[in-house]
């Protein structure tokens, strides 16, 4: 089983890090190209490549010229604990994992960035800001999509022979990021989850907010109770979310909370 996470917008490379062991990116040199791409943009060409202000644009602008290899723990986190955005908190990894646990995430996590491709939970990473869905050109195309091809798809082919369990995938990534993976070629089936609200009036939808946090919560039960299979997904029941058969299929369970149990 893979369990494939969207990196996040917001980083944190000051809280203290538990004793955990990194390891190194598996696409880095195909990030160092990247790099030097972005090296090349002005502060302005950076805000309208992102749609961020001048002062983010330039923040970003510095991180590109700082980065560099080779990454070490004085330079660079592990990418589960530099990702701080809402699925992140619901990962919650500083609260809930043990060394035992880290290492189950390393098998069964991956974390799909538009920087690095494919990044286990303990990979080190430098601080960046580069979306999937950028319109980048490079020498391979007009987009990430373009520079990225197959090789995240062959990656996450090659990782699913390896990892515990069922060959499934739990794609708890945005479209955005997912549609970075080819899943014809993944030779497994492809599982989303969907996590529904209900508001005061009984009324159904997906509040990004708390489905965010939802697809966290949902990877940390994953890996905490060594979950091999796609059937056993149906146990969730974390935050306040049941499963609802009715509303489910095989490729799409269904969570739904009611306004009442939300937390």
């Amino acid at each position: 089983m893979l369990i494939l996470l969207s990196p996040a917008k917001s980083l944190d490379y000051e809280s203290p890090l538990p004793k955990v062991t990194p390891s190194q990116p598996r696409l880095l040199d195909e990030s160092e190209r990247l790099v030097e791409v972005m090296r090349t943009k002005s502060v302005a060409d950076l805000a309208r490549l992102a749609g961020i202000s001048d002062e983010l644009a330039a923040l970003n602008a510095e991180r590109w010229a700082s980065f560099h290899t080779p990454f070490t723990s004085r330079n660079a986190r592990p990418a589960v604990l530099a990702f701080s955005g809402d699925v992140y908190q619901g990962l919650a990894v500083r609260r809930r994992f043990a060394t035992r646990d880290y290492t189950e995430a390393q098998k069964t996590v991956r974390i799909l960035s538009g920087l690095y491709g494919v990044l286990r939970p303990l990979d080190l990473i430098q601080p960046y800001r580069l979306e999937m869905g950028s319109r980048l050109a490079t020498d391979r195309g007009r987009s990430l999509y373009d520079w990225w091809g197959p090789r995240i798809t062959a990656v996450l082919r090659d990782d699913l022979a390896a990892s515990p369990g069922a060959q499934v995938v739990v794609n708890l990534a945005s479209g955005e990021y997912f549609s970075a993976v080819r899943p014809d070629e993944l030779d497994a089936p492809v599982v989303a989850p969907r996590f529904e609200d209900t508001d005061a009036r009984g009324r159904r939808s997906v509040v990004s907010f708390f489905a965010k946090r939802a697809r966290g919560e949902l990877a940390a039960w994953l890996v905490l109770n060594r979950v091999r299979s796609a059937s056993a997904i149906t146990g969730f029941d974390g935050v306040g979310y049941r499963y609802d058969k009715a509303a489910s299929t095989r490729e799409v369970p269904v969570f739904v909370r009611a306004f009442a149990d939300r937390r």
